[in-house]
Parts: structure tokens; C-alpha cells; sequence
């Protein structure tokens, strides 16, 4: 007999089936709550409410586990592609060696935008917070490929699903381009993924460009380390967005605005910003920290903890080395590099970080890594939202699939006034 819990409103008991899920959470099924009893539960945040059954991520933040269907994230860093883990999460599976080479084919010769983007581009304002002309753009995508919107067509589905795993880092390159009056330029297609976004960022018609391959490695680690992360603000609003059964770019576009929020993925750039203030400041890192640390100073210190990891990242042990790695490489030496190191230095080893569990996370590293190559602080959110995209597209199709799928509709306690008659507006 499957096990249950009771609830025990005013005179009434009722039965709650518990689900456990595969890795041992436990959950209480509340959804003939309301015709049974007329009460609903009231959750700020939705912090202790799951919104559905998924088997694409699992987090464990108390033991730093984060796996991709089954596959520990040290794994798939280690020996896998973002192209390849693209594939995993959105069909389930790895892929075989043809799948992939048919999954990665499809997606180089589907990079180029049409040429009427260039417009949309140029009607933008120069300083147009990147963020927003990706979110602009993956909205518009609708509008030049009408045929492949239906959410319950297969075929149109993987159209689309490859259309916007291979034009979101054009889309991303050309929002940049834009803000610094440069050309726009063609993808590369003999390029890798990464490669290829790195050559629309920075490459010019005035000289040749070639990817550091050590930067390509280290960038495509940081889109994997990205690309899900359970039902957080942004999925979550991919999954509302998609359950009134509208296209795929239009949920996406939601997914970008809500990624763009300096409390969701905003945080690599706030790393930044930080550092620049301590520099700017004068003060020395060990300075900061203190006042990091007391109670009488909003000083904070960004990059360090994580709400769902009560132990250390497990992506910010991943990405530290290839950090180290892309500093070394790229020989760079700035004030904001120095300090960071410092920093990190400094939080590993003070007894305050140490014992309430805020070590370096992944924002801290990836923050680092964009400012050693040269993307300007602005772009570090487009960059996550490159990374999270198949997560994204992986919880769309999986939530159409759902057997419980259903609009969303979040109920609410209303405390506003009651019944009250109108006043005229001349006995006001």
C-alpha cells in the first residue's frame, strides 16, 4: 500500500499521497487539496513546493552532487562536449557516434541569422544591455520561421530546438558587435561550437582570428557547468511560459528576461563589479573582507556561497583549474585578476567563510575567466544564458510530455478589501 499523509483541517481529515523520487526526496501530492478541503498552501517563493516530476537534473546540496540524467558533472566536464551534454539533456541519452555527428552537423549549418536581423539589430540603441536585444531576437526567430511553432509537432520541435542551439551565440556575438559599432560577422562553419562564438565576438575583416584553444576548452567547460540546474527562476519561467502551449523561441525569450535578474544570473557580472569597486576604492582584498564580515558595514562579497550548495560548488571546484589554466595562458595581469585571487586566497582560508560553508562558486570563477578574455561585464549574463539553453529546451519538451501537463495557474491568499460599494466621482 503506498504510504500517505493526513491532514487535518477544522472537523476534516484528509488522505495526501506521498511520491518519492528516485534519489529519495519525498513529496506530499496536494493537488485534490483544494476541491477536498477549499484550502490551498501558501509557499513564498515556492521554496518548499515541487511543480512537477523531472528526470533531467539532480542537485544534492548538502553532499555538492549535481548530476545531468544520472551523469555526475565532474564525469561529463571531464570528458564530454557542450554540444554532447546539449544532446543528453534534451533526448535523455548520450549520444552514439553518429547521433552526434548528425546532432553537431545540424547545428553549424543552421548558425547564420537571417540578413533582415541586421536591422533589428541596428534599431537598437548602441548601449542596449545585451541581455535584451537576446531576448528581442530569440522572440523575433518566430517571425522568421513560422513553420516550425507547434509545441505537439515532433519534427517541428527539433527544427526549432536546433535553430536556437545554433543561432542564440550568432544572436549573442551580434548584440555585442552592435554596442561597439563593428561589422556583424558570417559563422565559420569549418569552427567548433565554441571556436565559432569566439570568432563572431572578436573577429574583425580587417585581420585573421584564430580561437585560443585553451580558451575555446575553458569557455565550453563553462557552458556545460551551465547548462541545468533544476527548477530555478528561469526554468521554472521556460516551463510557466511553455504550459500555455506557445512556441518554443517565445518561452526561451521568457527564460532570457528571467536570467537577465541580478539574483538569478546576473551574479558573474556583480563578481566584476565588485572588484572594479575594491579597486577603485584603493582598498586591499584582506580589507574588504573585513568589512565583508562585519555587521556594521552592506559591504558583500559576491561570488562566495550558493542558496541550493550548503557545501563547496560542485561546478567552482570544476572550473577553478581551468581558470588558473586560461590566466596562465593568456599571461593577463590586472588589478581586478589580482584581486580576485586574493580574495580567493583569503575566503579558503578564514575560519568566518570556512564555518558558514561560503566558499568560491561558480559566478566567482566565470567571472574571472570573462574578464581574462576580454567580454565586458555586460555580456557575462549572455554568455549564461548560452550555457543554460539547452537546459531550457530540455524541461520545455519534457514538461509536453508530461502526462499531468496543464496551464499554469498559481493560486493566491487575497487580503486586499472587501466587498465596498462605488462612489460617484463627484462624492469622492
Amino acid at each position: 500500500m503506498a504510504e500517505t499523509a493526513q491532514l487535518r483541517l477544522g472537523e476534516k481529515t484528509i488522505d495526501l499521497p506521498v511520491i518519492e523520487g528516485s534519489e529519495g526526496e519525498t513529496a506530499v501530492d496536494i493537488r485534490n487539496l483544494r476541491s477536498e478541503t477549499g484550502a490551498i498552501t501558501y509557499d513564498p517563493g515556492y521554496a518548499n513546493t515541487g511543480s512537477c516530476q523531472s528526470s533531467i537534473c539532480f542537485i544534492d546540496g548538502e553532499k555538492g552532487i549535481l548530476r545531468y540524467r544520472g551523469y555526475d558533472i565532474q564525469d561529463l566536464a571531464a570528458n564530454s562536449s557542450f554540444l554532447e551534454v546539449s544532446f543528453l539533456l534534451i533526448y535523455g541519452t548520450l549520444p552514439t557516434p553518429s547521433q552526434l555527428e548528425y546532432f553537431t552537423r545540424s547545428i553549424r549549418i543552421h548558425t547564420m541569422l537571417h540578413e533582415d536581423f541586421k536591422a533589428l539589430f541596428q534599431s537598437l540603441p548602441k548601449d542596449a544591455h545585451p541581455m535584451a536585444a537576446c531576448s528581442a531576437a530569440v522572440g523575433a526567430l518566430a517571425t522568421f520561421y513560422p513553420d516550425s511553432l507547434d509545441p505537439r509537432n515532433d519534427r517541428q520541435v527539433e527544427i526549432s530546438v536546433h535553430r536556437l542551439i545554433a543561432k542564440l551565440p550568432t544572436i549573442a556575438a551580434y548584440a555585442y558587435k552592435h554596442s561597439l559599432g563593428q561589422p556583424f560577422m558570417f559563422p565559420r562553419n569549418a569552427l567548433n561550437y565554441v571556436e565559432n562564438f569566439l570568432h563572431l565576438m572578436f573577429a574583425n575583416p580587417c585581420e585573421d582570428y584564430e580561437p585560443d584553444p585553451v580558451v575555446a576548452k575553458a569557455i565550453d567547460l563553462l557552458l556545460i557547468l551551465h547548462a541545468d540546474h533544476e527548477q530555478n527562476c528561469s526554468t521554472s519561467t521556460v516551463r510557466l511560459v511553455g504550459s500555455s502551449m506557445v512556441n518554443l523561441f517565445a518561452a526561451i525569450s521568457a527564460g532570457i528576461n528571467a536570467l537577465w535578474g541580478p539574483r538569478h544570473g546576473g551574479a558573474n557580472q556583480e563578481v566584476i563589479e565588485m572588484l572594479a569597486a575594491i579597486r577603485d576604492e584603493g582598498m586591499t582584498a584582506r580589507e574588504f573582507v573585513d568589512r565583508a564580515k562585519s555587521a556594521d558595514d552592506t559591504s558583500r562579497l559576491m561570488g562566495f556561497g550558493h542558496r541550493v550548495y550548503k557545501n563547496y560548488d560542485p561546478r567552482a571546484k570544476i572550473i577553478k583549474g581551468a581558470c588558473d589554466e586560461v590566466l596562465n595562458k593568456m599571461g593577463v595581469h590586472s588589478k581586478l585578476l589580482e584581486i580576485a585571487k586574493e580574495l580567493e586566497e583569503i575566503a579558503l582560508k578564514d575560519d568566518y567563510f570556512i564555518e558558514r560553508k561560503l566558499f568560491p562558486n561558480v559566478d566567482f570563477y566565470s567571472g574571472v575567466i570573462y574578464n581574462a578574455i576580454g567580454t565586458p561585464a555586460n555580456m557575462f549574463t549572455a554568455l549564461f544564458a548560452l550555457g543554460r539553453l539547452p537546459g531550457w529546451i530540455a524541461q520545455w519538451v519534457e514538461y509536453h510530455g508530461d502526462p499531468d501537463f496543464k496551464i499554469g495557474r498559481p493560486r493566491q491568499v487575497y487580503v486586499g478589501e472587501t466587498a465596498r460599494s462605488y462612489q460617484p466621482l463627484d462624492e469622492r
